[in-house]
């Protein structure tokens, strides 16, 4: 019998848990809650007790499982496997997660950070499949990244390696980041940011506009309402979407120049709108890129979804040959 692996993809609202072959196929997953009451002190026990149950009822024998690996929100300690600083899981202070999980369930543990277990999943089995250098964007409440060069997951020297969101992109009249910094990719091109754009340039639009309107009127706005408007030929939806567009041709276009991967890859929420973000953001890039990258590095959304990251956290814990 093939041995089999399982990811957990850790998130502020429920823990994503799969069991995978080797190859990477998910042949059953589920979801356990994330409770954060009392500094989130029964994540782990729950997460450990969802695996152990999940085995049993399935009659999986914990000798034929590689190990779990597993993505976290929050700073990873990768020497001690601690995590610190997931303040949306009301971990503020060190957390032994990988002691901790590797107790409950008898199985090896590796953690890693979420948006790098996602970055991973695309690369072993979405858009990036099979490549050597791959770049995973994020882009949702947030915008996050991972690094995969030279066949592996970069880190950096504080694991800050990959952090796309905090490109400077408009370095004298941005807008104020959560980290300290004004101007961040962040603040313009997360779900978040797409809004407060499409705010702030409404006020300056002097023509008709649906998306206007939805604004003067208090409506409920969405960079999915938004790009659903630019579709119907909303003018100030598409200008909103061309200078979004902008600011992040112009970050892809000094990842490509730094690192030169075979492929970037587009993923999370804002994703979902496809080509009508993939088209703007590719002819900007194409126009910013040094000429040797734009023939060999190219943009992709990406493929796996919400599957990416329990996929990619799977892969920590394969035998490297």
């Amino acid at each position: 019998m093939d041995k089999k692996i399982i990811g957990v993809d850790l998130g502020g609202t429920t823990a994503k848990i799969a069991i995978l072959t080797k190859d990477g196929d998910i042949e059953k997953k589920w979801t356990v809650d994330t409770n954060i009451d009392n500094g989130g002190e029964n994540i782990v026990k729950n997460i450990g007790e969802s695996i152990n149950k999940a085995l049993s009822e399935a009659d999986i024998a914990k000798d034929s499982i590689y190990g779990i690996g597993m993505g976290t929100p929050g700073t990873v300690n990768y020497e001690t496997g601690t995590v610190k600083g997931a303040y949306n899981l009301g971990w503020a202070e060190e957390q032994n997660v990988t002691e901790d999980l590797s107790k409950l369930t008898g199985l090896h543990v590796l953690l890693d950070n979420d948006a790098n277990v996602a970055a991973l999943g695309e690369r072993w089995k979405g858009a990036g499949e099979g490549g050597e250098n791959v770049v995973f964007v994020t882009l949702g409440t947030g915008v996050g990244g991972g690094i995969f060069a030279e066949n592996q997951i970069l880190h950096g020297v504080r694991g800050a390696a990959g952090e796309v969101g905090h490109i400077t992109v408009e370095a004298h009249n941005g807008y104020q980041c959560t980290c300290g910094k004004t101007g961040c990719l962040e603040t313009v091109a997360s779900a978040t940011g797409i809004v407060r754009v499409a705010k702030d340039m409404a006020k300056e639009f002097a023509d008709d506009s649906k998306l206007k309107q939805s604004i003067e009127s208090e409506e409920k706005i969405t960079s999915k309402l938004v790009f659903e408007y630019a579709s119907e030929g909303d003018e100030l939806a598409k200008k909103v979407i061309d200078q979004i567009s902008f600011y992040l041709g112009l970050a892809l276009s000094h990842i490509g120049n730094m690192l030169n991967p075979e492929m970037i890859v587009i993923g999370g929420g804002v994703s979902a709108a496809g080509d009508a973000l993939l088209g703007p953001v590719r002819e900007y890039y194409e126009s910013m890129v040094f000429p040797t990258v734009l023939e060999s590095t190219k943009l992709s959304i990406a493929t796996k979804g919400n599957d990416a990251g329990v996929i990619g956290a799977g892969w920590l814990v394969l035998p490297k040959e």
